[in-house]
């Protein structure tokens, strides 16, 4: 595994570099400067630790639902949840439902070693992915029962490849892989993995609790009081582009707009463009007139997932770049849901579409036809909405199945 560890050395060693001009790469840097000083201060000692790790903030809600459920199985086992991305950390690091929150030392031989040394987990728990090979093989060495749940698997994944031989060697590692389907289940089957249970996806269970729960948003319920309203969540700037546009030739309604980065520049250009004015969230009371204005942009962070319950269509970012991002947080509310054309990777997305309940767009000229046709024929979205929250329903109890499973590890 030289290769391996060559690359995690070169990483870490870019990270550093670049730390100085990069928010995210300093936050990532800083973060585990001293990170073994800090953890055998709050960790070392006599406790029982689980812990859970989860890449960045959508894995952490994918896997919260476990960690409540699991904390209840064992009451007197402290948790201890790691991150690696700054963007769950900075936003979860003071998550009450773990009793320690910390960045993961980067997957050295030697870091392993030591972060296990200190934390001695009684278990391990990895959300949706994240297969560090140093950390896999340190845990499986000292025999700690180590799961992956909500994972996903294709058949263009290194495990499936020529070259993916150390990672298929991994796998070995979990005793046992919760999938999200039986696609997974069988490419596993396929090189030799069998110790595998299609539990479904923690994301539902998840977002129906939040849905169940969601909070009341005085300014955001002001702002959609008596109108037709479009959110649009998790926006990157080509989204916003096309949404600029489309707000512009709907007068009559009202927009939400929450960009997944508080880019200050973006936020104040997205504002000046809009003819129909803007008002920001975080300034909706100091804001006479807010109510009046065509375009609501949430300038804040954890509020989305309730925003959507404000809306009659939705709009998911992210899908003119990497993928997009969060749907089932809008489909809860049985709403049509919208994305742009990157979403194949995205077994909940393609599935919307199939149902019925969501649909893809290349551009902006696409984005109006589809909101035309939805608000010209009422019954079309109200099934569309329908099927999306049938969707959402249909795929529930995914944290029943693997809490059930965890309950009888240790």
């Amino acid at each position: 595994m030289w290769w391996y560890n060559l690359g995690i050395g070169v990483y870490s060693g870019a990270v550093k570099m670049v730390s100085p001009f990069m928010r995210k790469a300093a936050l990532w840097y800083q973060g585990r400067r001293d990170i073994f000083r800090k953890l055998e201060q709050a960790v070392g000692g006599s406790e029982r630790i689980i812990w859970f790790h989860a890449a960045s903030l959508g894995e952490f809600e994918q896997g919260r639902p476990v960690m409540e459920a699991v904390r209840e199985y064992y009451p007197s086992y402290k948790i201890l949840l790691t991150f690696f991305s700054p963007s769950g950390y900075e936003i979860r690091r003071n998550y009450s439902g773990a009793d320690w929150v910390f960045y993961l030392p980067a997957d050295t031989p030697r870091n392993a070693a030591r972060f296990l040394d200190t934390v001695k987990p009684e278990m391990a728990v990895f959300i949706k992915y994240e297969f560090w090979l140093n950390y896999l093989a340190e845990l499986s060495r000292r025999e700690v029962p180590t799961y992956i749940i909500s994972a996903g698997f294709r058949p263009d994944s290194i495990f499936f490849r020529p070259w993916g031989g150390a990672f298929r060697r991994a796998l070995r590692s979990f005793r046992r892989l919760f999938v999200q389907d039986a696609d997974s289940q069988a490419l596993l089957a396929g090189i030799g993995v069998t110790n595998v249970t299609v539990a479904g996806d923690t994301r539902f269970d998840r977002v129906g609790r939040i849905a169940d729960g969601a909070r009341r948003l005085p300014a955001v319920e002001d702002f959609a009081a008596g109108g037709t309203v479009f959110v649009a969540g998790s926006t990157w700037p080509p989204d916003e582009e096309i949404l600029v546009r489309l707000i512009n030739v709907n007068p009559g309604m009202k927009f939400i707009v929450a960009p997944h980065e508080m880019d200050e520049k973006r936020i104040k250009e997205m504002a000046g463009a809009v003819r129909g004015g803007a008002v920001r969230y975080t300034e909706y009371g100091e804001a006479d007139d807010g109510g009046e204005k065509q375009l609501l942009i949430i300038d804040t962070i954890g509020i989305l997932s309730s925003v959507y319950g404000y809306g009659s269509y939705a709009y998911i970012g992210g899908g003119f770049g990497v993928g997009i991002h969060n749907t089932l947080e809008a489909a809860v509310y049985g709403i049509p849901v919208i994305f742009g054309p990157k979403y194949q990777k995205f077994n909940e997305a393609v599935s919307l579409i199939r149902e019925g309940g969501a649909f893809s767009i290349s551009n902006g000229a696409e984005l109006s036809e589809i909101l035309d046709s939805l608000i010209q024929h009422p019954t079309i979205a109200e099934t569309a909405g329908q099927k999306a929250l049938e969707y959402v329903n249909s795929q529930l109890g995914a944290t029943a199945v693997i809490s059930e499973a965890l309950s009888t590890t240790i």
